[in-house]
């Protein structure tokens, strides 16, 4: 499902108006409920961000049981969910299935971030969640902010450069950031899992209406404050986005994130049971921006004027991906029935790399795979997972 997808907000959108009476009380942590279980030892960790955010983060140091037994420092690996899903997405399959807990049993200390707004990173140093200024943010914060705080105390406590790992915007943030110059020091490899940058060609048109829908109607609908899937304005806005012509909203699943090919129903229904997540709404509204704008750029103030107050220019500078370093080994892998990460799409990103080093840069594309597939596929593992972690022990 459109799991950690990106534009999976409206899949999920979507998903949760229909499961929205599964309201999930508090719950266990990651560790408790899906790797512990497994034999596998786990540690809840809290990072906090240099804008006051108190964030969660899983550590898997060693494979199931302890195996292999080495005393060797193990390569660290950071891996990165989407929007609107926290990081148990990683583990909802059986464990020979979950990409954290087959690279920990192939000898990684395995690292799973979860992003401000998500269930388990709603606190923060001062504000709380009831409040608007708390959600006062967009992708360009978990760039600038959620993402180096990670790779930060990863470093620090490892004292070993870090094995990425994006799936959908996990990629958008990941390949921001390398642009923009503020993880290059700490990065050692990087994996790309149905990349999102550009998104003109998108093919669902339940993600097109939506994106274009989402800002006109942001500020009434909405307002500045949290962006809850579960809650009665995600309900309304996605029985207006039904009501449009053309827009599937029977089959979910594939209108948004194209025909996947390989998802278990019971792992679908564990998706259900545990997401989706909150985000903000200003991030929402960057995804939209993204989507119709056809640019990767920071948050668009809406006015000449409140982009000149933020950034000095009247438009949101640009996040330019040529910038990302030539020698930074890349791994990426995209499907050919992905209607969010769109084929056509993939080619304007791959644009970019053009000249990175040709021994540092490896491109994958599974025909038959859509959105959901690299993270949810039975067998992900064999056509994917394993070209990930060989990739990660070449570099």
């Amino acid at each position: 499902m459109g799991l950690n997808a990106f534009y999976p907000s409206l899949l999920l959108i979507i998903f949760l108006k229909a499961y929205a009476s599964a309201s999930a009380p508090e719950a266990p942590g990651i560790c408790a409920t899906s790797v512990l279980v497994h034999g596998y030892k786990c540690q809840e960790i809290q990072v906090q961000t240099k804008d006051g955010y108190l964030l969660n983060m899983q550590r898997i140091p060693q494979g199931r049981n302890g195996y292999p037994n080495t005393n060797t420092n193990r390569p660290p690996v950071l891996i990165q969910h989407g929007v609107l899903v926290d990081g148990m997405t990683w583990l909802l399959n059986p464990p020979e299935q979950n990409l954290p807990l087959i690279l920990a049993d192939e000898g990684f200390d395995v690292w799973i971030a979860n992003t401000r707004g998500t269930r388990f990173s709603r606190r923060h140093t001062r504000l709380q969640p009831s409040q608007p200024e708390f959600w006062n943010w967009s992708w360009d914060e978990l760039v600038i902010y959620d993402l180096p705080a990670f790779f930060d105390y990863v470093y620090t406590h490892t004292s070993q450069k870090i094995h990425y790992i994006g799936h959908s915007l996990g990629t958008l943030i990941g390949l921001a950031s390398f642009s923009e110059g503020l993880l290059a020091d700490k990065v050692r490899s990087a994996a790309f899992l149905s990349p999102v940058a550009y998104l003109s060609h998108m093919n669902t048109p339940l993600g097109v209406i939506a994106a274009k829908s989402f800002v006109g109607e942001i500020t009434t609908l909405f307002g500045l404050a949290e962006f809850n899937p579960k809650g009665e304005a995600a309900g309304r806005f996605l029985k207006v986005l039904c009501a449009y012509p053309g827009v599937d909203c029977y089959d979910l699943l594939t209108s948004i994130t194209g025909p996947n090919c390989c998802l278990n129903s019971s792992t679908v229904a564990m998706f259900l049971k545990n997401e989706p997540q909150s985000t903000a709404t200003k991030n929402m509204v960057h995804l939209a921006q993204t989507v119709r704008d056809g640019m990767l750029e920071k948050y668009n103030y809406g006015r000449s004027d409140y982009n000149m107050m933020h950034y000095g220019e009247t438009r949101p500078p640009i996040y330019n991906l040529s910038r990302i370093p030539k020698d930074v080994p890349l791994f990426i892998s995209y499907g050919g029935r992905d209607a969010l990460s769109d084929v056509k799409d993939v080619q304007l990103l791959l644009d970019h790399f053009k000249y990175h080093d040709v021994d540092k840069i490896s491109i994958q594309y599974v025909k038959e795979y859509a959105h959901a597939d690299f993270i949810m596929g039975m067998n992900a593992k064999d056509i994917v997972y394993n070209q990930v972690y060989s990739f990660f022990k070449h570099h």
